[in-house]
């Protein structure tokens, strides 16, 4: 089977995200718990943005071991030596150099022709290839991009020395069969070149960063961008919890895997959301409270009976202590009797049958009966009825 390679842009996409700024000892304490996570490679951020992200880069090059340590360049040369020099103490080094190559980008926003960015190109990569163990390089706004010219830019970072090709669908404009497509025109565009890996990166903006970086896989990608809880620009980025336990999971389907340590994704997704201050929703698919939480009765008496028929990967597989009973007035007698056991009241029969009254009753007025609630009904319902004391005898009728 073969193994896809995760490159983690947390701390640099992610981190571009509206509100998740993060501290240098912050960003250290991620970057720490997503080389444990498993990560191939990690991008620790832009270090010409400023002093102070230069320095945090610089930390984690130094301080943090096991993934390849990347960091973001422009096609520039003080972007160049801006990266080389935070990497400096990585054991193993990547520049990630990228241009914008759609004709909207090239004419209104960095005001240059197709040639000049060819020649920005080559100069940035040749530059990065001297001082960096890898380089990789990225067409910004690829998938805006005429495919033609496209081509040429990628070729012409190939024959500088970049050897991981990135194609960014920047504002998550693609879909997923387009994606697959673009993807292996570009592959096909590198065909004479040796030893040359295809990478994907994907935003969220349609709600398809998952499905297109899955898309692209499918086609034959080398590595995934992809950011821990799906931060980043906008809607996000392609998510690396969906993204490995889609892999995981539908190993049938991919024939591919990941190298992730999923029984730690909870707990790295906690941390990621803890230090941006930005909260992971309910119902946000593999680390999201609701994630294996059951409220329909129907739906508890499945997973209670056999799991499978709700679940299709553990909780415990990505982190999760247990699945969730949820006790409320969609739930059943077996929900309802399930969430008691947890709680160590356990009841049955008649008890049960009372418990359950009380449930529905108390239901009809919150969304969801916390333990108070279910303690006080479970001993409400074991009160056994008292038996009276004494029997009516009819009257006999006067003589």
């Amino acid at each position: 089977m073969r193994q896809v390679t995760i490159f983690d842009t947390t701390l640099r996409d992610g981190e571009q995200a509206p509100g998740a700024s993060l501290s240098s000892q912050a960003k250290f304490l991620v970057a720490k718990a997503l080389a444990d996570l498993g990560v191939d490679v990690l991008e620790a951020g832009f270090p010409a943005a400023s002093a102070g992200e230069a320095e945090a880069v610089a930390r984690i090059a130094r301080e943090v071991r096991g993934p390849t340590m990347a960091a973001l360049a422009r096609a520039n040369g003080s972007d160049v030596e801006a990266a080389a020099k935070a990497l400096s103490g990585a054991l193993r080094s990547r520049i990630h150099v990228f241009i914008a190559t759609s004709d909207r980008h090239l004419e209104r926003k960095l005001r240059i022709t197709r040639s000049e960015c060819l020649a920005r190109i080559t100069a940035a990569v040749a530059r990065a290839t001297e001082l960096a163990d890898e380089v990789e390089f990225s067409a910004e706004d690829a998938t805006r991009s005429d495919v033609d010219f496209l081509n040429a830019a990628y070729q012409a970072a190939a024959t500088a020395g970049a050897r991981t090709m990135n194609i960014p669908d920047t504002v998550g404009y693609s879909q997923p069969q387009e994606f697959a497509a673009l993807v292996l025109a570009v592959r096909a565009a590198l065909s004479s070149f040796q030893r040359v890996a295809f990478s994907v990166h994907c935003h969220n903006d349609l709600g398809l960063a998952v499905a297109n970086t899955l898309a692209a896989i499918d086609a034959g990608v080398d590595q995934a961008h992809v950011t821990m809880n799906g931060l980043g620009e906008r809607g996000g980025n392609a998510s690396l919890e969906e993204t490995v336990m889609a892999l995981r999971t539908r190993t049938d389907h991919y024939r591919a895997d990941t190298a992730v340590k999923a029984e730690r994704l909870v707990a790295t997704s906690r941390l990621v959301s803890e230090l941006t201050g930005i909260p992971v929703q309910p119902n946000k698919a593999v680390v999201g409270a609701n994630a294996f939480a059951h409220a329909s009765g129907i739906h508890q008496d499945g997973v209670i009976k056999d799991p499978g028929t709700y679940e299709i990967m553990t909780p415990q597989s990505v982190g999760w202590e247990a699945r969730r009973i949820v006790v409320s007035k969609l739930s059943g007698r077996r929900g309802l009797q399930a969430r008691l056991a947890e709680l160590g009241l356990p009841l049955d029969g008649e008890a049960l049958d009372r418990a359950y009254v009380l449930a529905m009753k108390r239901g009809d007025e919150v969304h969801e009966l916390d333990e108070r609630d279910l303690i006080a009904i479970a001993a409400e319902a074991r009160r056994t009825p008292k038996e009276p004391t004494f029997t009516f005898v009819p009257a006999t009728p006067a003589d």
